[in-house]
């Protein structure tokens, strides 16, 4: 295990609902090629949080990788859609073009 692992996983021992540390974790574990910690974390994050719009993009790229294209479709259409809630223009136009590549 990493020493940033380890200093995220401190830092959410004092704040365990912390979405910007379970991401930031979530993009470790990603980092050491343990997907199946990531979308737990991801999934975690969204179900508490499904403003968080961040995640949305990460989880569905994961997807992609492991093979589930319908989950990753639908992972991006609801990031997309609390992007648009949220007025981050940025994010939904990132997330709207990972979605056409999969999509078309």
């Amino acid at each position: 295990m990493t020493d940033r692992i380890q200093k995220i996983q401190e830092f959410l021992k004092a704040q365990p609902d912390d979405a910007f540390l379970q991401h930031a974790l979530a993009l470790e574990y990603i980092k050491m090629g343990d997907d199946t910690s990531a979308r737990a974390l991801f999934e975690k994050i969204l179900a508490a949080q499904p403003g968080y719009v961040g995640s949305y993009y990460h989880l569905a790229k994961l997807l992609e990788r492991s093979g589930d294209q319908d989950e990753a479709v639908r992972c991006y259409e609801r990031g997309m859609e609390a992007a648009k809630a949220a007025g981050d223009q940025h994010a939904f136009n990132e997330l709207r073009s990972a979605w056409e590549e999969l999509t078309y």
